[in-house]
């Protein structure tokens, strides 16, 4: 019972599978622009702005995007509940780490997207 409570249904393992598979999206994401930028010593904005702009980028970075809020809400929802031992400066925490990646979710898909 304690345990469905505390991580809503879920195992340890799902939180575990997807912290490894958000962290090979964000490895991949990152090596690839480094690779890029290697490879195009001489870059110019309107190449960076191509290849960024690219329906293929686009989507990566939106994937890329949805990896890192979901690598960084389960590493902090596991610290604030190892760490927060008060409930009610948990939840605000945990709140406040919600909203903060809802902000941040609509805001780079605007950015990414154009809306």
């Amino acid at each position: 019972m304690v345990a469905s409570v505390t991580n809503f249904g879920r195992s340890g393992v799902y939180d575990w599978v997807i912290q490894r598979v958000s962290g090979v999206v964000i490895g991949v994401y990152v090596v690839v622009l480094l690779g890029y930028l290697l490879f195009h010593p001489d870059l110019a904005y309107e190449q960076w702005r191509d290849f960024i702009t690219g329906t293929v980028m686009q989507i990566a970075s939106t994937l890329t995007l949805l990896a890192i809020l979901a690598h960084s809400w389960i590493g902090l929802w596991m610290i604030t509940t190892d760490y927060l031992n008060n409930t009610f400066i948990r939840f605000s925490c945990q709140s406040a780490c919600g909203v903060v990646a809802a902000v941040y979710l609509v805001w780079g898909v605007k950015i990414l997207w154009g809306l």
